[in-house]
């Protein structure tokens, strides 16, 4: 007999999709929507139209939890085509394509090696930055210019997969926002080299990948710590007032409470106790 989570009628789901090449992120929800026949949902971490893979999409009330999602680090698979020149670092924008010299694969492999840690760069301009409330790929594409701001990223690991000229292959695993098209400017630059990413899939997010939509229990995937509510479950139900003195752990924080059916978000600050998030519906296990 085998179990999986449901709860008969719901529109609660979290799940991970495979966002293909070449479509937007919003494009691909809304196709999830009609899949799913549910029109509350939303996704974290948009992709840009010209990268694929991991994307997580959750439906009804679970769409209030991304903020509490463990969604990071982030890991990337990329491939750069050495020898073509983009304004968006990408194959969406190519201007044009020159031969490029051969590198040493050891030396390759160096410098892709001394790109762990934090690095400073400028986000490109085609990207969903916000410039003075509208996103920088809308006002490149008018033609407009502006400049970025310097960012940070951390990359806590990046490795070669394979070197086949003019095509260097590459994983990282890095923190949430950063951006791979500049890391790959940056790897380009060391090599004194021109180039562009000729694919990109974002492979994991966090704890989270693709396997075939698989429903997922949002409580595997939210990392704070559980409090015991010593009180009646009605209270909460009817979203009442929580004392402090009916918890297990008082100090300030925020906290996971989980109850037969539901589960709440709260937070405590100087013995207060305020919902975050309450009355979440649990996935329930069903026998086959």
């Amino acid at each position: 007999m085998q179990k999986r989570f449901y709860e008969k009628g719901e529109v609660n789901k979290l799940l991970v999709i495979n966002k293909p090449i070449f479509i937007s992120s919003n494009f691909y929800l809304n196709k999830i929507k009609r899949k799913y026949k549910n029109k509350k949902a939303g996704f974290s971490g948009t992709l840009d139209p010209f990268a694929k893979g991991c994307l997580i999409v959750a439906f009804g009330q679970y769409a209030k939890l991304f903020k509490y999602l463990e969604k990071a680090p982030k890991t990337y698979k990329a491939v750069i085509w050495l020898g073509v020149q983009s304004q968006s670092f990408d194959i969406e924008r190519v201007e044009k394509i020159d031969f490029e010299k051969k590198v040493n694969e050891d030396i390759l492999r160096n410098q892709i090696n001394n790109l762990k840690g934090e690095i400073e760069y400028i986000p490109p301009k085609f990207s969903a930055k916000r410039i003075n409330g509208a996103k920088a790929y809308e006002l490149a594409r008018e033609g407009l210019d502006f400049e970025l701001k310097k960012s940070t990223m951390n990359i806590f690991d990046i490795k070669l997969l394979k070197y086949n000229h003019p095509f260097i292959s590459f994983e990282a695993t890095v923190s949430e926002g950063s951006y791979i098209r500049s890391l790959a400017q940056i790897l380009l630059e060391k090599l004194e080299l021109k180039g562009t990413l000729s694919y990109l899939e974002r492979v994991r997010e966090g704890k989270f990948f693709y396997e075939n939509e698989k429903e997922l229990n949002p409580l595997d995937f939210i990392n704070l710590p559980k409090n015991k509510y010593f009180g009646t479950q009605k209270w909460l139900e009817d979203g009442k007032r929580v004392s402090v003195e009916y918890l297990e752990n008082k100090e300030d924080g925020k906290y996971l409470i989980i109850c037969e059916d539901f589960f709440s978000i709260i937070e405590i600050e100087n013995c207060d106790v305020k919902y975050l998030l309450n009355k979440i519906p649990k996935l329930k296990a069903k026998i086959d």
